[in-house]
C-alpha cells in the first residue's frame, strides 16, 4: 500500500507553497512551544491564505481526528476515551457532546480541541469591549443563528469568534457581503453569546446597524402582513403605489435575492397566477427548479414592478419582453450582479426570471471531473501554440467555467490573452477581458476580428453564434493563435455537422481544429446521506448493457463482480432531495488525421461518430455511468440529463 503523504508534501506538489518556504516552517515548527501544526505556521508566515488552507484539509481528509487529538494533549484518559468513544457509537451522538456529558471536558478542552481539529487559533474573548466598529459589521440574525461574533476589525481583515468553523464556502459568501478578509479564530460558546449581548444590546436594538436587513423570515407571520386585506389593486393603483420606501416589499425582494445566491441558486423564476391566486417563486438549484415561496395574489403586479425598478426598466410597458441588469449592492448586502428578463403571460401579467451571476475566480482545472484520457488530451492540446478547442452543451452546463479552467492553467506573464464574453461571470489576473454589447453593434465577429489587430497569442470567443464568428475563429486559429470557444450543440460529433452546415470550409476547419468537448452538468449524491449497495443481476445487466457490454466496461477497469453503487437518501444538507452539488460528465473527440479526412469529405454525423470512438472518444452516457460506477451519482440522474 502506497504511503499516506504528508500535508507539507501534498501543498508543494499541488504549488501551493514552494519547496523553501516549507522548510522554513519546519524548522520554526521545532522552536515553537507549544507545538503547532505545519499548516496554521505556514499561514501565520504569510504563505498560504486561510481559506485555501483550509479548502486543502477538506479536499485531501488531513484534518486530526478528535479522539486522537483528546488522547495526543493527555485532555482524556485513555480508559475515559475508549468508554465515550463507545457510548457516542452506540447512542449516534458526537463523541465531545458524550465527553462533556460525561463531564470528562469542560467547555474550554472542547474549544481548544476543535481549534486543533481545524488548525485554527483559539482565544478567550470575554475582555473584549463592544465598538460601534464591530456592531455594524455583521447583522445580529446573522451572528447569532451562526454562533460567531466580530472581535477585532482593520482596513482589510475581519477577525471573528465562532463556536464551530464556518465552511469554506459560508466564509467565501460573508467575505463578499462584507467585503472584508475573515481570520476565524474558535472561542467558547458561552463567550461568543457573552460578546454577541455587549455588541447588539444597544447596537442592534436601536435598529442603527448600517448592515442591509436580510435576516427577515419569510414564514407564514410574515407573508401575512403581506396580505393586510386591503382590496385588490388594478394595474395602474398598484405601479403608482410601489416605490422603493415600500418597507414589506424592498425586505421581500432583498430576502429572494440573498437567498436564492446563499443557496447557489443560478435562477431566481417569478410566476404570477391569474385571479386570486398565489404569486409563485421558484430556485432552479443544480438545475432543477424548486418552490421556494408563495406570496399572497396582491403583489402579481406589485412584485415585478418592484424589480423592473432595480434593473431601470419600464414598468408601465408591459405588452413585450424587456431585459436589464441589477447591480445589487445597491439595493442589497451582496455585490452580486443579476440578468432580468420579464414576459407578458396571460391576464396582463408578467413573469419576471432573473439570473444570478456567481462572479469569482476560475475553478481548478484539476477539479472539473475530467477523466485520465480527456484531462491528459486537453491539457495537452491547451499547449498547442495555434489551433481550435471547441466546448459544447446546452445553456448552463458549465461550458464557460472549463474554458476559463483550461485558460487558468496556461496563463502566464508571457501570453496575451483576450477573451470575448456576454456576460464577464469569472474574471483572472492577466487576461483582457471584453464585454460584447451586440445592442450598439458590437458583436462577437466584431471583438474578434479586432482582437487580430492586438497581437494576441490565445483568444476565448463566449459564443459562436453564426458563421462570421466561426469563419474568424478558424482564420485565426490558422494564422498562430489558439482559439477557444463554446457552441451549443447536443454531442461532439454533432458539432462538426453543425459547423459545416453552417459554411465553414471543411478544408480550413480540419486543419484548425485540435478537439470537441461535449459537457453536462449532473447533480452529485450528497455524502453525508447517500447509501451504498450492491445492484442485483438484473439492475446490473442494464446498467452495463447500456454502457456497451462487459468486454467494454472490462476494458475501463470495472468488474461485473466487484460493482457497489449508490442512491439517493435524503437529509438535512441535501433539503432530503439526496443530492449535493453538481459534477460534469463529458465526451472528449480528438481531431486525428482520419477524422481530418472524414471531415474534408463531409460525411454524415454517423460516421464522425464511429471513428470518434474508434480513436477512444467515451460518450457522454458512457462517461456518466462510469460517474455512477464511482459512487459519484446515480443512473437516473445521467439518463436525465443524456439523450443517448
Amino acid at each position: 500500500m502506497a504511503e499516506k503523504k504528508l500535508l507539507g508534501e501534498i501543498l508543494v506538489e499541488q504549488k501551493l507553497v514552494l519547496p523553501e518556504q516549507l522548510q522554513t516552517v519546519l524548522e520554526l515548527q521545532k522552536k515553537t512551544t507549544p507545538y503547532q501544526t505545519i499548516g496554521r505556521l505556514i499561514v501565520k508566515q504569510g504563505f498560504m491564505k486561510e481559506c485555501d488552507l483550509q479548502s486543502v484539509l477538506e479536499r485531501t481528509g488531513k484534518r486530526q481526528n478528535l479522539a486522537e487529538i483528546f488522547f495526543r494533549y493527555r485532555y482524556v484518559e485513555k480508559d475515559d476515551l475508549l468508554l465515550a468513544i463507545d457510548m457516542a457509537r452506540q447512542e449516534q451522538l458526537p463523541l465531545g457532546t458524550v465527553l462533556k456529558n460525561l463531564e470528562f471536558i469542560d467547555d474550554e478542552i472542547m474549544a481548544k480541541t476543535v481549534a486543533l481539529q481545524y488548525d485554527l487559533p483559539f482565544m478567550h474573548i470575554n475582555t473584549v469591549k463592544s465598538s460601534p466598529v464591530l456592531v455594524n459589521i455583521i447583522n445580529p440574525g446573522y451572528a447569532r443563528k451562526h454562533k460567531i461574533a466580530p472581535i477585532a476589525k482593520t482596513s482589510e481583515t475581519l477577525s471573528l469568534a465562532m463556536a464551530q468553523p464556518l465552511g469554506t464556502l459560508e466564509i467565501k459568501d460573508l467575505e463578499a457581503l462584507i467585503r472584508l478578509k475573515i481570520q476565524p479564530v474558535i472561542a467558547m460558546e458561552r463567550e461568543i453569546l457573552a460578546l454577541q449581548d455587549r455588541l447588539y444590546s444597544n447596537g442592534a436594538a436601536d435598529g442603527k446597524s448600517s448592515r442591509p436587513e436580510v435576516e427577515i423570515t419569510l414564514d407564514d407571520s410574515f407573508i401575512n402582513s403581506l396580505d393586510d386585506g386591503k382590496y385588490e389593486p388594478d394595474v395602474e393603483a398598484d405601479v403608482k403605489q410601489v416605490t422603493e420606501k415600500d418597507s414589506n416589499l424592498v425586505k421581500l425582494v432583498n430576502k429572494i435575492i440573498y437567498d436564492a445566491y446563499m443557496k447557489k441558486a443560478s435562477d431566481i423564476h417569478i410566476e404570477p397566477y391569474p385571479d386570486r391566486e398565489d404569486v409563485v417563486v421558484r430556485f432552479r438549484i443544480d438545475g432543477c427548479c424548486e418552490d421556494y415561496l408563495h406570496i399572497p395574489h396582491k403583489y402579481k403586479f406589485a412584485l415585478p414592478s418592484r424589480i423592473k425598478i432595480m434593473a431601470d426598466l419600464d414598468i408601465a410597458e408591459k405588452r413585450k419582453p424587456q431585459d436589464g441588469k441589477i447591480n445589487f449592492k445597491k439595493f442589497g448586502p451582496l455585490d452580486v450582479e443579476l440578468r432580468v428578463a420579464t414576459m407578458p403571460t396571460a391576464g396582463g401579467l408578467e413573469d419576471v426570471v432573473i439570473r444570478i451571476l456567481h462572479t469569482g475566480e476560475p475553478t481548478p482545472f484539476e477539479a472539473l471531473g475530467l477523466s485520465d484520457r480527456n484531462q491528459q488530451a486537453f491539457g495537452d492540446a491547451i499547449t498547442n501554440p495555434y489551433g481550435m478547442i471547441l466546448v459544447v452543451g446546452p445553456t448552463g452546463s458549465g461550458k464557460t467555467t472549463t474554458l476559463h479552467s483550461a485558460i487558468a492553467k496556461i496563463n502566464r506573464p508571457k501570453l496575451k490573452i483576450w477573451t470575448a464574453e456576454d456576460p464577464v461571470e469569472i474574471t483572472q489576473r492577466g487576461l483582457r477581458q471584453v464585454q460584447v454589447n451586440p445592442k450598439i453593434g458590437f458583436t462577437f465577429a466584431n471583438a474578434l476580428r479586432s482582437f487580430l489587430r492586438l497581437d494576441p497569442d490565445i483568444i476565448m470567443v463566449g459564443e459562436m453564434r453564426d458563421e462570421e464568428t466561426a469563419s474568424i475563429a478558424v482564420e485565426a486559429s490558422l494564422t498562430g493563435h489558439l482559439v477557444l470557444s463554446t457552441l451549443h450543440t447536443n454531442t461532439a460529433p454533432d458539432t462538426i455537422t453543425r459547423l459545416l452546415e453552417m459554411g465553414l470550409d471543411p478544408f480550413s476547419f480540419s486543419d484548425a481544429l485540435l478537439l470537441i468537448l461535449a459537457q453536462r452538468l449532473a447533480r452529485k449524491l450528497c455524502e453525508h446521506c447517500m447509501e451504498k449497495y450492491t445492484p442485483d443481476d438484473r439492475e446490473l445487466t442494464g446498467l452495463i448493457d447500456e454502457y456497451g457490454g462487459d468486454d467494454l466496461l472490462a476494458a475501463s477497469g470495472y468488474n461485473r463482480e466487484c460493482i457497489t453503487l449508490a442512491r439517493a437518501v435524503g437529509c438535512s444538507y441535501c433539503t432530503d432531495s439526496g443530492y449535493l452539488g453538481r459534477l460534469g460528465i463529458h465526451e472528449l473527440l480528438v481531431c486525428t488525421d482520419e477524422l481530418r479526412e472524414l471531415i474534408k469529405k463531409k460525411v454524415d454525423t454517423v460516421k464522425i461518430r464511429k471513428q470518434a470512438v474508434a480513436d477512444g472518444m467515451v460518450t457522454l452516457k458512457q462517461d456518466g455511468i462510469l460517474k455512477v460506477l464511482q459512487g459519484l451519482t446515480d443512473i437516473h440522474e445521467i439518463r436525465r440529463v443524456c439523450i443517448k
